[in-house]
């Protein structure tokens, strides 16, 4: 029963986690690119809200596992997150969003994977039933993404700003919900997390996990500024974000079932195969509403899938006082590193060569992800 309402508490936070990132990925290029910021500097400042990842989550785990407290340093930092984000109502230049920006997705990268260590140790030997949790986060993303974008379109996209404060404040609020449970302290084993860090499968996992993420910069930085140049209206462009977390919220929903009839490594394989596909369609036949419908489904295999995938190895892998690094190096190397690295190169491509080169880059990305996948990842 205690684990029952743990894990209720637990996933009203995770709702309202999750729903931050509905209001801020579909949306804050687009309040950027207001402000008049070139795709250069959207690019750059969208690489800053990621690239904090690459550390944060490995300081937050380290602390954690040594403390065997995680939710406490989930609700400190969500709580300086919330102060950090005021600079984004009071800035509008480039280096005082710069800044804020920095600072504000700092501690909010440090939640995340504590989030996931905390799951899995609620869950213990269910694992499998991780995606049932999961796609509550996926049901605050879609709400979000369909209130804030009719505020938009109501209103202005100036909006976006306050609802993040907003939804920054229900965050913190709600962690302080969640039981924190006591996990001994990672006092030795230090030795052993390198000897399983270099691990060609583990290896090549993160390798994997990096590209693909690396694609996806062009997307979470650009696929709204990209349809509303082609004459999409914010609303269907709000459903069209909101389809594509739909897509991820069946696959975690499923995801019980579909680890008992396929392998991990063919689930990644066929994760980032349908991935190249997706972004290819984004690039050639993005004036379509009926091919770009089918591309958002496709989200249920280049994220939805990939990462319920590529967390369960990471879980296997990196178990007991390793957990919390694990998770960590999974959240800087994917999310971190490669999302950073690809909002970066996604401004630059823009710049350049607008959402055909920048998409077909990503295609190529993941190509280059499968044949490492493929070879090495067991």
């Amino acid at each position: 029963m205690h684990v029952s309402i743990g894990l209720f508490a637990f996933i009203i936070t995770l709702l309202f986690y999750f729903s931050v990132l509905g209001a801020l990925l579909p949306y804050l290029g687009l309040y950027l690119q207001t402000l008049q910021f070139t795709p250069v500097q959207i690019g750059q400042l969208l690489a800053v809200l990621l690239g904090t990842k690459i550390i944060a989550p490995n300081i937050w785990g380290w602390l954690a596992d040594r403390s065997g407290h995680s939710i406490k340093w989930v609700r400190l930092a969500t709580g300086l997150c919330l102060l950090a984000a005021l600079g984004l109502v009071w800035f509008e230049q480039f280096w005082g969003l710069f800044f804020s920006i920095l600072f504000f997705s700092f501690f909010w990268h440090a939640s995340l994977p504590q989030f996931e260590s905390y799951t899995f140790g609620c869950l213990g030997d269910d694992k499998h039933r991780y995606g049932q949790i999961r796609l509550w986060g996926s049901v605050g993303f879609i709400v979000a993404v369909l209130a804030v974008g009719w505020q938009i379109e109501t209103f202005s996209v100036r909006v976006l700003p306050w609802d993040l404060l907003i939804l920054l404040a229900l965050v913190w609020l709600s962690a302080f919900l969640v039981k924190d449970t006591h996990k001994a302290p990672a006092v030795t084993q230090s030795q052993n997390f390198w000897v399983i860090l270099r691990q060609p499968t583990v290896l090549s996992l993160l390798v994997v996990s990096f590209l693909v993420q690396l694609s996806h910069g062009v997307y979470y930085g650009f696929f709204t500024i990209h349809l509303s140049g082609l004459g999409f209206d914010k609303t269907t462009i709000a459903w069209l974000w909101a389809l594509g977390v739909l897509a991820e919220v069946a696959v975690f929903f499923y995801m019980r079932t579909i680890f008992k009839h396929a392998t991990v490594r063919w689930l990644i394989l066929v994760s980032v195969a349908l991935t190249a596909v997706r972004w290819l369609m984004n690039s050639y036949l993005a004036d379509s509403l009926g091919w770009m419908t089918v591309a958002q489904l496709l989200h249920a295999a280049s994220f939805g899938l990939f990462h319920a995938a590529a967390i369960h190895l990471i879980n296997e892998h990196f178990s007991g006082a390793h957990q919390g690094k694990g998770q960590a190096v999974f959240a800087a190397s994917s999310h971190g590193l490669g999302g950073a690295l690809g909002m970066l190169l996604a401004g630059y491509a823009w710049a350049y060569g607008g959402a055909q080169l920048s998409y077909v880059l990503s295609a190529l990305s993941v190509m280059l992800a499968f044949l490492i996948a493929y070879r090495w990842v067991r």
